[in-house]
Formats: structure tokens, sequence, C-alpha cells
């Protein structure tokens, strides 16, 4: 018995039992499904119902141990649909692998049924179709892993956005707080976010205050500079506040120089400076 045969052997099989090897799939998954939606139930039913369509004619073209072959493209692509979504959703790898691991129950039946009296084509089937399955519900997994960590970087890169507000201040004057570990990623943040306010707003100070920042090391220290050149470049002054007494000696005891830079040990110090570098009079009401 050839490939070709065993393969024209299942596809024949899987369509002339299409309906009932997909009603007892899908009951098979809406059994081991706790939480679902009737929505939801009917994208299970219609996923169960294209992807048995689109696997008999892929077992057609007789390339059952290759499914990178392209008579599998569009089951392929199917899965990577299927898998893709349920990452979004919050399934695991292992529900989104099950919803094809699953069908091997529904096909053997069918295949016990029609070949009861044929034991070498029930054999040679029932492997083809067990290893044809693990190969796809692999290729599932790997899918939906490559589908999360996507979500992930991006919720990451949004989650440093989010923690590295530009505010402006007044006319001319931004403020940035940080909150946090400033590593080489989150600085990059920073320098993006604020060049862009500064060519937005026209701003000629930038305030960084670090008050939320725990430590300042020599990469800290690197990075804060790299932000203030960057700024410069632009054409905008930085001052530095929230300099705490253990940070200035942890920044002279690493010999940092900050001789061009203006620091000043609060935000509202800060601010102050950057008013009178600006031009604006300070008017104190006096009761």
């Amino acid at each position: 018995m050839t490939t070709k045969d065993n393969a024209a052997r299942i596809s024949q099989l899987i369509q002339d039992h299409e309906a009932e090897i997909g009603s007892q799939w899908i009951a098979q998954l809406e059994a081991l499904t706790v939480r679902g939606t009737a929505s939801s139930k009917q994208q299970l039913r219609d996923h169960c119902q294209q992807f048995l369509a689109t696997f008999a004619t892929a077992t057609r073209g007789g390339e059952l141990e290759n499914i990178e072959h392209r008579s599998w493209d569009e089951v392929r692509d199917l899965l990577a649909e299927i898998s893709s979504t349920r990452a979004k959703t919050g399934s695991t790898p292992s529900e989104t692998a099950t919803f094809v691991f699953s069908l091997k129950q529904p096909v053997f039946s069918q295949l016990t049924a029609a070949y009861a009296g044929q034991p070498e084509i029930l054999a040679a089937a029932s492997w083809s179709i067990s290893t044809l399955l693990d190969k796809l519900g692999l290729y599932t997994i790997e899918v939906f892993q490559k589908a999360k960590d996507q979500i992930i970087v991006r919720q990451q890169q949004e989650l440093l956005e989010l923690s590295t507000p530009v505010v402006k201040l007044w006319n001319g004057i931004l403020a940035l707080p940080l909150i946090g570990t400033l590593d080489s990623a989150r600085t990059q943040v920073v320098m993006e976010n604020i060049l862009q306010k500064i060519v937005d707003t026209g701003a000629v100070i930038a305030i960084i205050d670090i008050t939320g920042v725990p430590t300042v090391d020599t990469l800290v220290a690197q990075h804060l500079m790299k932000t203030i050149a960057a700024a410069r470049l632009m054409g905008a002054d930085c001052i530095i506040s929230g300099i705490r007494p253990q940070i200035a000696q942890t920044i002279v005891h690493l010999g940092v120089n900050l001789e061009d830079v203006i620091t000043k040990a609060t935000l509202a110090d800060a601010f102050v400076v950057a008013l009178e570098r600006t031009g604006t009079t300070l008017i104190t009401n006096k009761a």
C-alpha cells in the first residue's frame, strides 16, 4: 500500500463521514471547555468545520509526512489564525493544541468501523493520522507561543511609554518624572518621548526628576547624560531634580561629571530655576 493510497483513503473517509466526525469532535471539545459564551462556542464550531474541510483537501495531496508542503498551506494558515486568536483571548498552549489532538478519537472511530476487517490498512491509516495530527498540534503551540511573545513585547513597550510621561509644566518648560529602574530600553523610550515633546511644544527647558529612581549607578548616570545630550541637540537645556543625599554621595563616589548640568533637590526648586531661565517672573502674594 503506497502513501498516496493511504492518503486517498483517509481523505475519502473524512469526506464521507465529515458530519459524524465533526459532531463528535465538537461535542468532545465543548465538554472540555469549562468557560465559554454562545459566540465563542459558535466560533469553535465554525473552526472545526473549516478545519475538517481543509484537512480533507490537504490529505488528498498525498503529503502526510510533510506539513510544510504547499498542499498544507491552507491548513497551516487556518491553524495560525486560530492559535493567534486564542493567544489574544487568554487560552493556554495546551488548550490550543487540544483543538487538534482531540480530532484523533472521532477519526479513529470511523477508521475502525471502515477497516475493521483490514488490520494492515487500519494500522497504517491510524499511524498516519496520529503522527500527522501530532505535527499539526505542535505547530499550533509554536504559533501560539510566537503570538504570545508578540503580545508580551507590545505590552512591555506600552508600559514603558506609560512609565515615562512627559508633562508640560509651563510655556517652554517640560517635566519628565522617572520612577523605577532606568535601563537601556527605557532610556531609549525616554529620549524618544522627550525629544518628540520638545519638537511638539518648542520647549527650551526639560526637567528630569529622578525622585522615584531607587538607585543611581554608573549605567544610570550614563543614560541620564545621553538623554541630556540628546535634548541639548534639540535646543533644550536640562535640569535634574530629585537629587537626594544618598544619590548625591553615590554620584560623587562614581566620579560622574555633572558640573555642566543644573541639579536640584526637588522638582519645585527645579521649576523655579526653569521659570527664571525662561524669563518668567514669580510674584509672591504676601498676606
